[in-house]
């Protein structure tokens, strides 16, 4: 074990934070921290790494070991280069080899006794120089810089003239050169793009030390991490493996806390009916035994009310009128800026009912391209036409479509005029803005307040084409949760800008990359656009033909093409089936087996595999008819345990009516244990049972 936090309280003021906070790390362990906005996550790190006192408990680290930090925001003031001032953190090595130097040159002319002490010196240096990585120091830097998205290029950059997101990267770059041997990282993806991420999971994967990470980023802790600490309501719960896991974890435990708070709750609610209905007797007898249960009942303990997972936000988007089909066009789309050429000759339709991600590296012109859509930026050359009864609603990541001076109450009602001020009010309440805040002022309020304003007005257009500009940006994982199933169940057409590959992988049904000056179109959610892009590209190289973005087959010129890979369950970007690549047979549309057009198509299935193949040989019979036997055993036994535990269940929902059993407290409270076990293996038998028939083997 390499971190204790034991018993950590912490309270600003009236509002406590945190309350006895326990979980340990281990060596090597990769641990997240997750929780609401506000739920205390970096105060908890602070707390770890001494920059805030604990109100109580202990913070313990094993003895001898270091620990780094990296917080949200980087305040680093240097007149050095980013090579520079990265370099700095290998001064000890820099130090060693410059001694190094020293000693071959002052070894020269020695002999004796001086000459043999320089040379211990020189042979315990070389080798504690060789154990540290000296030798490739200046590339381990490079490679560190380049995979925080930094171009050789800009390695002569002072620092002092960089924005706050990369004087972050250096932070991090500088705090993982360290090799610390407990990492903390405060929201590190925040000024990443989704490579220089990708290049930070494989980095922290393969760390030696032992990381916790405070994230929004889902998929970033889907991967990287094993173990997770959920705050929530100042206490924190550990659940052992990713974040997948932990969100079905969670989700169970949710569901088994409302269920025991509410059989707790109807069983109070019994309690004191009875208790009324005895002293309403007033009778001696009958109030003695109101009094007795009264006495009972306030032994209980009662349950908290469990957090509900999205009770947070309410998001309902529905268009007012559906859209044509085609709902936009776009030719020959063109846009630089001076000798920077974002994007060039591109075409793309949007049909109705796609959600469209684009994604790219950071500067590539992903928002440039949703401006020029929504005429906030002139195309250099193109044409932009959208279809029939569209009606677009747009979220701006930088909040450009809010009044800053107005209030939030203002800004609704202005943009709304037909709403009274009582509905107004409930709709930003569902946006958690009730009381006096409506009436701050958008200019006052924070970026994640701000986002949820202009997820307000979205959700108030009843637009059918939403263009949305990284929606998830300031919203905790809980609201972003919210805003998927929103986007999910939406009728109408999406299309977003986004990093948040989790966000990505829950809504899009085709990705747009723009990479090379060109969009590559890939139909499906975010792993299968990691499954098939390299796939994709090799296809395709050396001139082959490209599919644009309206489905129909295009010569491959200069990169500036748009390839379209089919499957997923949906048609390519036009429509119409994507052609077969030349000697091969194209997929059937819609069929996600086969994914790509112009590859080879999937294998036949079994069924038709063996009709191909003719019987089976008598060794292979009696193989298949044993794994049949053995199902059905399966099959029955399965069904044998549910018919037990239906047959234990309803007895105890009959015993739960008889007076001797819902009048002893004790006797119906072990009953609605027993009942509640007894469903939790209902519904793992009604599982098993569902996977077995569903696998009959085939003879």
């Amino acid at each position: 074990m390499i971190l204790s936090c034991s018993n950590i309280t912490k309270a600003f003021g009236t509002d406590t934070i945190l309350k006895n906070i326990s979980f340990h790390i281990e060596e090597q362990e990769k641990a997240a921290i997750v929780g609401i906005n506000g739920a205390g996550k970096s105060t908890l790190l602070k707390i770890i790494v001494g920059d805030l006192p604990a109100d109580s408990g202990d913070v313990v680290l094993a003895k001898g070991r270091t620990i780094g930090y990296l917080a949200q925001h980087q305040d680093l003031e240097s007149d050095r280069t980013i090579y520079e001032e990265v370099l700095e953190i290998k001064r000890p090595i820099i130090q060693m080899e410059e001694r190094i130097r020293q000693l071959e040159q002052e070894m020269e002319g020695r002999e004796g006794a001086a000459l043999e002490a320089m040379l211990a010196e020189y042979s315990r240096l070389t080798h504690r120089f060789e154990m540290e990585n000296g030798y490739a120091y200046k590339s381990e830097v490079t490679g560190v810089l380049k995979g925080l998205g930094f171009c050789e290029d800009e390695f002569t950059k002072k620092v002092s003239t960089l924005s706050g997101g990369q004087k972050t990267r250096i932070s991090l770059g500088k705090l993982l050169l360290s090799d610390p041997d407990l990492i903390l990282l405060d929201e590190p993806t925040n000024h990443l793009d989704m490579g220089s991420i990708t290049w930070l999971e494989n980095y922290l994967l393969n760390y030696k030390g032992s990381v916790i990470i405070v994230a929004h980023d889902r998929y970033f802790l889907n991967r990287v991490v094993k173990k997770i600490v959920e705050l929530d309501q100042g206490q924190a719960h550990v659940y052992m493996g990713n974040y997948d896991a932990y969100s079905q974890k969670r989700a169970m435990v949710r569901q088994a806390q409302m269920k025991a708070y509410l059989n707790q709750q109807q069983e109070i609610r019994h309690q004191q009916e009875v208790i009324t209905k005895l002293k309403s007797f007033n009778r001696e007898k009958s109030i003695r035994r109101a009094e007795s249960r009264e006495k009972m009942l306030a032994k209980i303990q009662v349950l908290d009310k469990p957090t509900e997972v999205n009770d947070a936000m309410s998001i309902t988007l529905e268009p007012r009128i559906e859209s044509g089909n085609d709902v936009l066009t776009v030719r020959d789309l063109s846009k630089s800026f001076g000798p920077l050429k974002l994007f060039s000759h591109v075409d793309m339709d949007i049909k109705r009912g796609e959600r469209v991600a684009v994604i790219g590296n950071n500067g590539t012109g992903k928002s440039t391209l949703l401006k020029i859509i929504m005429d906030l930026l002139p195309a250099d050359s193109g044409q932009i036409r959208p279809g029939s009864k569209v009606h677009v609603g747009y979220y701006d990541q930088e909040q450009q479509v809010l009044h800053m001076e107005k209030t939030v109450f203002d800004e609704i009602q202005d943009e709304y005029p037909d709403m009274d001020n009582t509905r107004v009010r409930n709709v930003l309440a569902a946006f958690l803005f009730t009381g006096d805040d409506v009436f701050k002022k958008i200019a006052d309020l924070s970026g994640g307040e701000r986002g949820r304003v202009s997820l307000a007005k979205l959700m108030l257009s009843e637009a059918n084409f939403l263009i949305l500009d990284e929606p998830t940006n300031h919203l905790d994982i809980t609201s972003k949760e919210i805003l998927e199933d929103a986007l999910t169940h939406y009728t109408g057409t999406v299309l977003y800008v986004s990093h948040d590959r989790y966000f990505i992988n829950k809504t899009a049904t085709r990705i747009l990359e723009l990479t090379g000056q060109t969009f590559i179109g890939y139909l499906g959610d975010y792993d299968y656009y990691l499954e098939k892009r390299d796939e994709l590209t090799r296809t395709y190289a050396g001139g082959a033909s490209a599919l644009s973005a309206d489905g129909k087959t295009a010569p491959a010129a200069g990169g500036d093409m748009v390839f379209a890979a089919a499957g997923k369950g949906a048609l390519p970007a036009g429509g119409r089936p994507a052609p077969a690549a030349a000697g091969k047979t194209a997929p059937a549309a819609g069929n996600p087996q086969k994914a790509l057009a112009g590859l080879a198509v999937a294998p036949p299935a079994p069924k038709a595999a063996l009709e191909q193949e003719g019987k089976l040989d008598w060794k292979a019979q009696k193989e298949a008819q044993a794994r049949l036997r053995k199902w059905q055993n399966d099959l029955k036994k399965t069904e044998e345990s549910i018919h037990q535990l239906e047959t234990r269940n309803t007895q105890i929902d009959d015993l739960l009516t008889q007076e001797e059993v819902y009048t002893d407290v004790g006797r119906l409270m072990e009953l609605n244990k027993e009942k509640e076990e007894l469903e939790e293996k209902l519904e793992a038998l009604y599982a098993v049972w569902e996977e077995l028939a569903e696998d009959e083997p085939q003879i």
